[in-house]
């Protein structure tokens, strides 16, 4: 199975930076959905049904087969032989920035889930600063695995 993987080890990490690439759109982009729904959309108008039905679209069709691609094809490269130095400090640091991702991936869909049953209780101010959670993640987890620190 190693061997495998080491052979198709250049496809397995297009398809993890692809999946990476995806996925953080979706995180980027839900929460200013949620922005503008909290703050612009009137209970009861067209824009109040629209935008829970883009909100799902973006959530269930973008972001959960990412997610999942992401971690599936991250896990292959651990996997494979020679890939991480487990005694180094980067693997770990980008793998809690990993789950913290997940994390706020499943909050926007408790989230999503508030504003379908009407009960959203964030403001858009509080979801312009979450918006920014997934950058810092980014950033940590840039660093680690091109700085290797």
């Amino acid at each position: 199975m190693t061997d495998l993987l080491a052979l198709w080890y250049p496809w397995i990490k297009t398809l993890h930076v692809v999946s990476v690439i995806a996925w953080m759109a979706g995180l980027f982009y839900l929460p200013r959905l949620y922005v503008y729904h909290a703050e612009q959309v009137q209970r009861g108008s067209a824009t109040d049904t629209m935008f829970p039905t883009m909100e799902r679209r973006l959530l269930k069709a973008i972001m959960a087969p990412a997610m999942i691609s992401t971690w599936v094809f991250g896990l292959c490269l651990v996997a494979t032989p020679g890939i991480v130095d487990w005694s180094a400090v980067w693997p770990w640091s980008k793998a809690a920035c990993v789950l913290a991702m997940t994390w706020f991936q499943h909050w926007l869909g408790m989230r999503r889930k508030d504003f379908a049953a009407g009960n959203n209780s964030v403001s858009g101010r509080q979801y312009r600063m979450m918006n920014e959670v997934p950058t810092l993640l980014l950033l940590v987890i840039v660093a680690s695995v091109i700085v290797k620190f």
